[in-house]
C-alpha cells in the first residue's frame, strides 16, 4: 500500500508529520477519508477529530478548524488549533464548555459574541470527545495511571 505524506501545523507548531496509510478529517461537506492517490482537493476543516492510520496504529487529534490541501501523495492541514489526544486535558475542556454556556445564557450577546461562543463550544466539545475516547482506549489497555483524570 502506498503511503501519504501528512503534516498538520498550527501557527505555533507542527503537531504531526509522518507518512501514513489514511487520514479521516471533518470538513464542511462531512467527514472524508483520504487514501494515497486521492484527487487534488482544497477544503475547509471543521472542528472535530482527525484520525490518522499508520499500520495497525490509530492516532487521534482534535482540531478546531482550518484548511486542508490534498495532493496525490501529500496532505497538508493548516489548523487554527490542534492537539494530539494524549495532550488534551479533558477536565479543563469540560470547564471551558461550562463557562461558554454560562456566558451564552447570562449575558445578552450580540451576533458576533454569539458566533464566537459557538465556535468556542464546538472547539471544546471536539477536544472532550477526542480526549474521552483516548482515555477509554488507554483504560482498556490497562495503562490508566499515567493518564487518569
Amino acid at each position: 500500500m502506498q503511503n501519504i505524506n501528512f503534516k498538520i501545523a498550527t501557527p505555533e507548531r507542527v503537531v504531526f508529520k509522518d507518512d501514513v496509510d489514511s487520514i479521516t478529517l471533518p470538513t464542511m461537506q462531512g467527514e472524508i477519508t483520504i487514501l494515497a492517490n486521492h484527487i487534488p482537493l482544497i477544503g475547509v476543516l471543521m472542528p472535530g477529530e482527525i484520525i490518522v492510520k499508520k499500520g495497525d496504529e490509530l492516532i487521534s487529534m482534535s482540531v478546531s478548524g482550518g484548511f486542508i490541501e490534498v495532493l496525490s501523495t501529500k496532505v497538508v492541514v493548516l489548523a487554527d488549533t490542534a492537539e494530539r489526544c494524549e495532550e488534551i486535558d479533558v477536565q479543563r475542556a469540560e470547564e471551558a464548555i461550562k463557562r461558554a454556556e454560562e456566558l451564552k445564557t447570562k449575558r445578552s450577546t450580540d451576533t458576533r459574541e454569539f458566533a464566537m461562543l459557538k465556535i468556542k463550544l464546538e472547539k471544546e466539545l471536539a477536544r472532550v470527545r477526542v480526549g474521552r475516547k483516548h482515555l477509554e482506549r488507554v483504560d482498556r489497555r490497562g495503562i490508566v495511571k499515567k493518564y487518569k483524570k
